[in-house]
């Protein structure tokens, strides 16, 4: 029988979509599958390396990372509990990771073999169906991440940041769990030009900083 904290992480996930706890009991109950647990700040994979599982995050908080030959990051991606992690691959010709993955808090994985996902997108049309439309939201995740990446000036990218953080919550008050430098990181930019443009927008009424809180004053501003 899966536990109950299990339960409540696999109904976050997308292959589990629309599923009751009766459903996900049954589906996976006659497959083999284990939980992983990894510390804080443990490599899940690097970059290059083989896709060998299909991993669902059970608990904890992964981060994925694009790093240049140069030592530049640029964070791509953050999972969470119920994220399967590259599904993309788990099927792919070519299984090697684009990026590396490292834990950002103690993590727990549930572990099937890609043969084991596969007898159940065989198997159980809903979950086929999810699986697909996992897939397609990733592609339009990361469209839209390049746009942001690419085409987008500093100033952009840090009102997106906000837009994005304050929509999420439905709220103009935005908690940033992270640092300034994870901040700058997860855009490619330079710590001190995130800093520069948090300090223009203040100045210019849009937001008001308080610490790791960020208000936002004026949408327009952002716009």
């Amino acid at each position: 029988m899966i536990n109950d904290r299990v339960l409540h992480a696999l109904h976050k996930c997308p292959l589990f979509e629309g599923m009751n706890d009766i459903s996900i009991e049954l589906t996976l109950g006659g497959s083999n599958y284990k939980l992983v647990k990894y510390a804080k700040r443990d490599v899940y994979i690097l970059a290059g390396m083989p896709c060998k599982y299909a991993d669902i995050v059970i608990s904890g908080r992964l981060l994925c990372r694009l790093v240049s030959l140069s030592g530049k990051q640029v964070e791509v991606s953050q999972l969470k509990e119920g994220d399967i992690i590259a599904p993309a691959f788990i099927f792919s010709h070519k299984r090697d990771m684009p990026v590396s993955v490292e834990t950002d808090t103690e993590v727990t994985i549930l572990r099937m073999a890609p043969e084991t996902l596969k007898r159940l997108i065989d198997t159980d049309e809903t979950i086929r169906m999810n699986f697909i439309r996992s897939l397609s939201d990733i592609d339009v995740f990361l469209t839209n991440k390049m746009k942001v990446l690419s085409l987008f000036t500093i100033r952009e990218k840090v009102a997106y940041l906000l837009l994005e953080r304050a929509g999420e919550k439905d709220s103009n008050i935005i908690h940033l769990h992270r640092s300034r430098q994870e901040i700058a990181d997860s855009f490619g930019i330079q710590k001190f030009s995130l800093l520069r443009v948090l300090s223009a927008f203040e100045k210019e009424g849009a937001i008001r900083i308080d610490g790791k809180t960020i208000e936002i004053l004026n949408r327009e501003i952002l716009r």
